[in-house]
């Protein structure tokens, strides 16, 4: 620990001075927040909720209460690794948020932060028949996160969780165990649907990667300590989407839907795409480029898809 920090050590008490202190500190080396936060209060006050054993919100009466010795250690440190290492704050904690759900993370898998968590919350409506849900496709899980608040909205469903990466699904199951899934979510590991053939969903999500060429080379450095497998998506960002727009139309019931969140790609997916009438979605706690198609469009465009495809 850096003199800087011992005097910290000495010289704060309480939770709230640590959460002013580290705030002040993260703004100094200008991290970058967008990891499950956006600025550097809550960055610090996340890392003293772990380090104290609590969870989120902090209770009002706590905010005066003293750190012992051995806390002030424990949270400086985890302080001065976030600065040293740019680790985002879930891997330092490894926990992250997801629709009102704590799930395990580490750098096997994304930091969970999709706006689909919203429309999760709201069971697709009115895009889906909830009566009619049974079986749903979370493709690309990573940490599960997207699957098992699925499980939650739609208790009476099957969700399969399918991802290309090993290591990926290992942190899935912690994710089905903790929990207690094992019965409504199955991690399944898979080039896209190559390991499901014959099934039909009535819902099939996606969150995969979308990240294009120069976006890459231009994300802050917190990012390099993800999975590149989970973001990078070639020039365009659409190497992934293509492939699962060519091919959801085998694997949706009749009135099934598909719903894939792309990012910064969704200029690239319309200039693709310009006679495709993708349902682009709105989101009320923020977040953009996530957009939904009926098994009956992707029937009727799928040629187009298919010979994207293939160009």
């Amino acid at each position: 620990m850096n003199t800087s920090y011992k005097e910290a050590a000495t010289q704060l008490n309480s939770i709230i001075d640590f959460v002013r202190w580290g705030a002040s500190r993260f703004n100094q080396a200008k991290l970058y927040f967008g990891h499950g936060t956006n600025n550097a209060v809550d960055e610090a006050l996340f890392l003293c909720l772990h380090a104290l054993h609590l969870t989120p919100p902090l209770a009002p009466e706590l905010h005066h209460a003293h750190l012992t010795d051995s806390e002030k250690e424990t949270l400086l440190n985890l302080f001065q690794r976030r600065i040293d290492e740019r680790l985002p704050v879930p891997y330092l904690t490894h926990e992250a948020w997801f629709g009102g759900l704590g799930f395990y993370v580490d750098e096997r898998v994304l930091v969970p932060r999709s706006p689909i968590a919203e429309l999760i919350e709201q069971r697709f409506a009115p895009w889906v028949d909830e009566e009619r849900t049974e079986h749903i496709l979370d493709l690309c899980t990573g940490s599960g996160c997207i699957a098992i608040a699925s499980a939650m909205a739609f208790p009476w469903a099957e969700i399969d969780a399918v991802d290309i990466s090993a290591e990926a699904l290992q942190v899935t199951q912690i994710n089905i165990e903790r929990h207690q899934m094992q019965q409504q979510v199955q991690a399944i590991q898979s080039d896209l649907f190559s390991a499901l053939p014959g099934k039909r969903y009535d819902l099939i999500v996606s969150n995969p990667p979308y990240v294009d060429a120069e976006d890459m080379a231009a994300l802050p450095e917190e990012f390099s300590k993800e999975p590149e497998l989970g973001l990078a998506a070639g020039e365009d960002g659409l190497d992934l989407v293509l492939h699962i727009l060519a091919q959801a139309s085998d694997y949706l019931t009749p009135h099934g839907v598909l719903v894939v969140e792309v990012g910064n790609s969704d200029e690239a997916v319309v200039e693709r795409f310009p006679e495709v009438p993708f349902e682009w979605l709105e989101f009320e706690r923020g977040g953009h480029g996530v957009f939904l198609l009926p098994a009956e469009t992707l029937l009727e465009y799928r040629e187009l898809f298919q010979q994207a495809c293939k160009a």
